[in-house]
């Protein structure tokens, strides 16, 4: 085995022991998104749960739009910050992010979002949370007030387009910023206002695990957050 797997290997490993059971306080607990934490530099993608992008919007009862995506963000925020936080571990997925239940004074955090309707139970991965949803949805709460595209087909559409435009069909913008190597992809707010400059070092990626393995991370969203 090469030394670099072997050291892949140990850092992953290192993760998952140290992951399984994580209280932190505020100042070691980071939003990135709806879905997604940094706890004392690990990241935690909540498991069952797939929240509305960043810059995605949804339909309103009354024809228009929201910033679902913000108020996912925001929402988040409010359950989790300046509050004790415990995270399980259900593995690592392709990002190594750990799987995880959040809860915050014995409540679970990932059904609170799917609960005030902010978050959709992400079935294709688990049935967790798909009577939260099922009641959700029957109150008409956030995303449920109208009908609106999922936040898995909105990052589809997304791909999609961006993919026949960039080079070789590799969508993800590589940019190198004062707060480093940040990738955009397609679905992200800053994705039209990037521009790649492959003179400064920057780069075409044709998946986030391509661009995770060469040194860039996704951005922040949360208040406060570099981007």
């Amino acid at each position: 085995m090469r030394q670099g797997n072997q050291l892949r290997l140990l850092t992953l490993a290192a993760l998952l022991l140290a992951a399984c059971s994580v209280k932190v306080s505020a100042d070691q607990l980071h939003v990135v998104d709806g879905d997604t934490l940094d706890v004392a530099g690990v990241r935690y993608r909540l498991h069952g749960i797939d929240a509305p992008e960043a810059g995605q919007k949804c339909n309103n009862t009354k024809g228009g739009e929201w910033a679902c995506g913000k108020a996912a963000i925001s929402a988040l925020e409010k359950l989790v910050l300046g509050r004790r936080l415990h995270c399980d571990n259900r593995g690592v997925d392709d990002y190594d992010r750990i799987i995880a239940v959040c809860s915050v004074a014995g409540q679970d955090v990932n059904e609170l979002m799917v609960a005030s309707g902010l978050a959709w139970a992400f079935r294709r991965y688990s049935e967790d949370y798909t009577a939260t949803e099922d009641q959700a949805r029957q109150a008409g709460k956030g995303i449920w007030q109208a009908p609106t595209q999922t936040a898995w087909d909105y990052r589809a559409e997304k791909w999609l387009v961006a993919e026949q435009e960039a080079p070789d069909g590799c969508p993800i913008k590589g940019n190198i910023s004062k707060n480093g190597k940040i990738y955009h992809a397609p679905w992200s707010p800053w994705y039209e206002k990037t521009k790649v400059s492959l003179d400064q070092g920057e780069r075409w990626f044709c998946n986030e695990t391509e661009a995770l393995k060469a040194g860039w991370r996704a951005p922040y969203w949360g208040t406060g957050s570099q981007k």
